[in-house]
Parts: C-alpha cells; structure tokens; sequence
C-alpha cells in the first residue's frame, strides 16, 4: 500500500472516531485538517515525502474571510433570530391550539393539525431543535392522552418538526447556495413545491392510517382548550386570528424574495423585525427574552461559521493528500450515465446520513461531487433540491439523527427510544417516496424558478 493511501484511510478513519467523541464537528473538521498538515511538514522533514504541508491551511484562512463577506450568507444569523424570537412569542403556540381544536372530530386530527402547523414553523423559523420541541411540548402529550398509537404520534411530531430543513427559508438550503455556487432565490423557489409535497405526503399517510386502522388515531372530540368555546365559528375565527401574523410575515419574507422585490438579505432583516412585532403583539417581548434570542443567534450562527472554517481545513488536506481524486475517481468508475450517478450520490447521502449530520455532509460531500455533476451537466438545482430531500433523513435516522432525541427529551417516561424508532420508518419512507417522484418528474424542482425566476 503506497504511503498517500494509507494517510488517506488513517485520516478518515481519525475523523470518524473523533466525530464519535462528542466534540463539536467544526472543531474535529479543522483539527483533523490542522495535525495532518503538520504531520506532513514532520514527515517531509525525515525526508519522508508528502504532497501536504502546514502551509495548505493559508487557502483555508483565505476561504473562511470569503465566506464571512459573501453576501449569500448574510441572511443566516437574521433567519436564525427571526426563527427564535418567533418561538419565544407563542405565536405558534395558540395556532397549534386552534388547529386542535378545528380537527378534533377528525379522524387523525390532532396529527394532521401537527403537520399544518410543521409546515408554518418551517416557513417562519427553520430551526429544527426549536420545532420538534415546540412540537412535542404542546402536541404529543394530547395525542397520547386521546390515545393515538404512540409511534404514529411520535413519528408525526419528529418529521413534522423537521420540515423547516426543506421549506425556505432553510439554513441548509443557504448553506447549499453558498457551496454550489447558486443563486439563493431560485434554490428557494425550487424547494417550495417539494417541501409542500413532502408535507402532503405526511398528511396523506396520516389520514390512510387513520382511516385503516381507526386504534391509531381516534377522534377527539372532547378536546378544548382552557376558556374557548366548542362553537365551530368561533373556532374557525380563532384559527383565522391566529394564521395571520404567521402568514403575513411568510408572504413579506418569502414573498418578497420570490418577486424580486427584495434581496433574501433585506428579506431576512424584514422576518426579524417582524418577529419582533409579533412577540411585542403577544406580549411575549422583554429585555430579558431579547438577550437570550441574541444568545441563541450568536451561538448557533458562530457554530455555522465554525463548520466553513473547519471544512476547508479537512478539504484542502484531504486534497494534499489526494484524498479527493481518489473519491472523484471512485465516483467515476461507478457512475454511468446521469441517472446512475445521481442515484448513486443519494445513496451515499442516504448512508452517510445514519451517522453525520447535514452540514457535515454538506460541506464535506457537495466539493467533491459537484465538478462531475457540472462535467455531467445535470440540472444543478435539480440536484441540490434531491440531495436536500435525502439529506432531511439525516434528522430521523436512527442511530444518530438529532430530532429523535430532541423529541426523546420531552417525551413522557414510558417513551422509549424503540418507540420512536419505529414510529419514523413510514416518515423515512415517505421521504424516499418523495425523491422517487422527483427523480421521475424534475419539473416539480424546476417549474416555480422557470415562472417567478424571470
């Protein structure tokens, strides 16, 4: 085995282990990246020759400066504050409890008026922890208390909180603009319909199981919230009042986006200050709640950043190493034709999305498949909107997938982790279905940026 060859497995095999450690990923990505050039400048300096050297790292610098000033990224700490200043404004909150309400003579009900509710938090926040625990907060213990099969509940809370992965404003889908070099408009515009179609899917899957097997979903009628009336009108009022504020702020942020009324950056700077207005409105707005929203956007928007910082790190190594000529080549040898190779990169993603996060694999996987997707001339957005339906699997997959074990720390104590497990696989597959339909029909990807992208 010559010398490069071995690294290259030494240095993936370190990766692994370390991302099993527990330590933040950016921090393994850039440390990993880090000791391998230093161990090539050790190994040139016995007179052991390598392609890699400490000074590959200045490319990594140079890239992190880029990404800081690209203005693709801007939007991300503004859609990440407006994501939690709407959850601390309990604006969802009352609409989940006029949906239950609306539904709750409904067969599967409580379930459907999850999933509608997982759709408008992923339009309005994105943030995936915040969703599924919101979700299972208020949801879950009424399901289980009307007696809904605890895996259709907990698989219904888990992919519908999981949703704003897909439906924009998506942080992934800002980060996947800024790696594959597209357009962020037309990225957006592109995952609208399918992450619409994701969500009808649920939906549809609910009302089949409800109607099948009545034990999973029974109605429930005596449902009511504290203080409101069991007059059909004056709930459908209810759900009116509380659709609006949601509502106006989607069509002002996305709708000015897809208009080309506004830049997704001036669109971003409008969401937070909506979501401001609306907790004022709620009541929800103090000094206190404002210092822990800007907490929360520095952090999760400082372990975004890491992880640009850390990937170039690990990328320009590897490629010193010639790590990624070895992959492109294997991802040559395999690939056939554009569909063969497209099913093939999702498969990686699908696997890959058992044990890595998103950005992980975003950032790490998309360089290297991108010149072949080009070379290949595979409609690119197409491609990154397949890619971003496979990689949302990596919330729900077992053993890794974060959701689950957001909605396991909520969950009452007879919840179990099996529990859980079980109650994604139809979600899972659901998700499958929709890559299925989108392989076989790519104008659903293509038909919106075509129309409003002009």
């Amino acid at each position: 085995m010559e010398l490069d060859t071995f690294l290259i497995i030494v240095y993936f095999t370190t990766f692994i282990i370390l991302l099993f450690s527990g330590y933040p990923v950016g921090f393994v990505l850039g440390g990993v990246g880090f000791a391998f050039a230093f161990l090539g400048d050790i190994l040139n300096a016995f007179g052991i020759e390598v392609d890699v050297n400490i000074q590959f790292l200045n490319f990594a610098v140079g890239r992190f400066f880029s990404a800081m000033t690209n203005i693709t990224l801007v939007p991300v700490p503004l859609f990440i504050f407006m994501g939690i200043m709407l959850d601390r404004s309990g604006a969802a909150t009352k609409l989940l409890q006029s949906l239950q309400l609306l539904f709750r003579k409904i067969p599967g009900g409580l379930a459907i008026a999850v999933a509608l509710i997982g759709v408008i938090l992923a339009a309005t926040t994105g943030i995936i922890g915040a969703s599924v625990v919101l979700l299972g907060t208020l949801a879950l213990p009424q399901m289980l208390k009307s007696n809904y099969k605890k895996e259709l509940a907990l698989g219904t809370v888990v992919a519908s909180g999981t949703l704003g992965i897909l439906i924009p404003p998506s942080i992934m889908l800002l980060v996947m603009a800024d790696q594959m070099m597209l357009s962020v408009p037309d990225l957006f515009m592109a995952a609208m319909i399918p992450g619409l179609l994701l969500a009808s899917l649920y939906m549809l899957y609910i009302i089949v199981i409800s109607l099948v097997k009545p034990e999973y979903a029974p109605t429930a009628s005596s449902l009511l919230a504290t203080g409101q009336t069991s007059s059909t009108y004056d709930i459908l009022l209810s759900v009116i009042k509380n659709m609006m504020p949601p509502s106006v702020l989607i069509l002002a942020v996305l709708g000015s986006i897809f208009f080309g009324i506004a830049t997704p950056s001036e669109a971003a700077g409008v969401g937070a200050l909506g979501a401001l207005v609306i907790a004022i409105c709620h009541g929800r707005l103090n000094l206190q709640t404002f210092k822990d929203a800007c907490h929360e956007t520095a952090k999760m928007t400082g372990f975004v950043f890491l992880l640009i910082f850390g990937a170039p790190c690990f990328a320009l190594t590897l490629r010193g190493l010639g790590g990624d000529e070895v992959i492109e080549g294997l991802l040559r040898s395999i690939a056939g034709g554009q569909l063969s190779f497209v099913l093939f990169a999702l498969i990686v993603v699908f696997i890959l999305g058992f044990f890595l996060d998103w950005i992980e694999i975003t950032v790490i996987l998309i360089p290297l498949v991108l010149p072949i997707v080009l070379e290949m001339q595979i409609d690119i957005y197409w491609f990154a909107i397949l890619v971003a339906v496979c990689l949302q699997t990596s919330f729900l997959t077992p053993p890794m997938g974060p959701a689950l074990f957001y909605v396991q720390g909520i969950a009452p104590k007879d919840v179990t982790i099996n529990h859980i497990y079980r109650g994604v696989i139809p979600y899972v597959a659901l998700q499958l279905l929709a890559i299925v339909i989108l392989l076989a029909y790519p104008q659903i990807v293509t038909w919106l940026p075509s129309v409003l992208g002009k």
